[in-house]
């Protein structure tokens, strides 16, 4: 398996990948049209032909052995900059009665714009039938290496929005207590409406007052913070990058939103470039804990090795290895042990 640039040539796969993501992957709607445009705005990034601060990054993970694309993943090199970042931050009004001697403090969610400017890592998803051989850690580690090899290319912090809690039906309690009644359409439209990123509608229709959570039903209280059964894997892999809920949710579902600084990120910060030797044979290990990537932006490529630097800091790569990572003797490797 490894990780690569998407490539025109894989509209129809990753269309097919959209259409299995469901309800609430806001990022990676089924729509041809917008997928295609996606991919052409990979591609300038890649190429570096357009801003930095426009650029979104975009990957599969291919199968060597059929070409087959069994997941994706991205990066927005910065949110917000051309079409509004909005989230809800869950906050705290106090209220006091010097006359009653009473105090209590009451929970709000306000209208926010605070990540503008943030990198986000988005998109990922592995198909079902993939979800194993720490495929899922290879598309998530990938991103990171990325970052930390073209680090001049990303601001000081990164998010990622998580997808909420649905119900057996694929209803939203959050977005049914309080969405619906600002916006005249169901979720759907207003997920799709906002993965094809029209997404000036949020900022025109929603509330800007604060909303005092007490006001909704207690199970849309329980959705606050709350992650789909399917996202929890990809939740646990970034807390253990660093990053941490700090109160910001999805307007929609309630989803939470973590976040770090892209410096306190573990493997960006643990992370290091090694030359390569490339061997006809090497002792391999059977589950590798190396995962390497290149250094090239337009031709990168991310996979697991089967063994570590050399004492003289060398990494040795077999003629397989190299091949899939389209590596010569003498280039650099980023290399993280996990």
């Amino acid at each position: 398996m490894r990780i690569r640039p998407i490539e025109r040539r894989d509209i129809d796969e990753l269309q097919a990948l959209a259409w299995q993501t469901g309800v609430g992957f806001t990022s990676l709607p089924d729509n041809r049209d917008f997928l295609a445009a996606k991919i052409e705005h990979a591609v300038s990034a890649f190429e570096e032909r357009s801003a930095i601060d426009d650029r979104l990054y975009f990957f599969v993970l291919e199968d060597d052995t059929n070409g087959e694309l069994a997941g994706c993943c991205a990066i927005e090199a910065q949110v917000g900059r051309e079409v509004p970042f909005y989230n809800y931050r869950l906050g705290t009004l106090a209220h006091s009665s010097v006359q009653l001697d009473l105090h209590r403090t009451i929970d709000t969610l306000f209208l926010s714009s605070d990540h503008t400017g943030d990198a986000e890592v988005c998109s990922l998803y592995l198909r079902p039938e993939y979800r194993r051989d720490r495929n899922g850690a290879l598309l998530s580690k990938a991103r990171w290496l990325f970052i930390a090899e073209f680090r001049d290319r990303f601001p000081d912090k990164v998010l990622a929005e998580m997808r909420g809690r649905f119900d057996e039906n694929g209803t939203s309690a959050f977005w049914e207590c309080l969405g619906s009644h600002f916006f005249p359409m169901n979720f759907n439209e207003a997920d799709r409406l906002t993965g094809l990123g029209q997404k000036s509608f949020i900022g025109e229709l929603m509330p800007k007052f604060p909303i005092y959570t007490p006001f909704l039903s207690e199970e849309a209280r329980a959705c606050i913070g709350a992650v789909h059964e399917h996202t929890r894997p990809a939740l646990e892999m970034l807390k253990k990058e660093g990053l941490r809920w700090e109160g910001y949710i999805d307007i929609f579902d309630g989803g939470p939103t973590v976040e770090a600084y892209i410096d306190d990120v573990s493997a960006v910060r643990d992370s290091a470039s090694y030359p390569v030797e490339i061997v006809d044979e090497a002792v391999s290990v059977e589950r590798p804990t190396w995962l390497v990537a290149t250094s090239k932006i337009s031709d990168f490529r991310a996979a697991w090795i089967g063994r570590g630097p050399s004492a003289d800091g060398v990494l040795t790569l077999t003629v397989d290895e190299a091949r899939r990572l389209d590596v010569a003797a003498g280039d650099r490797l980023r290399l993280l042990e996990t």
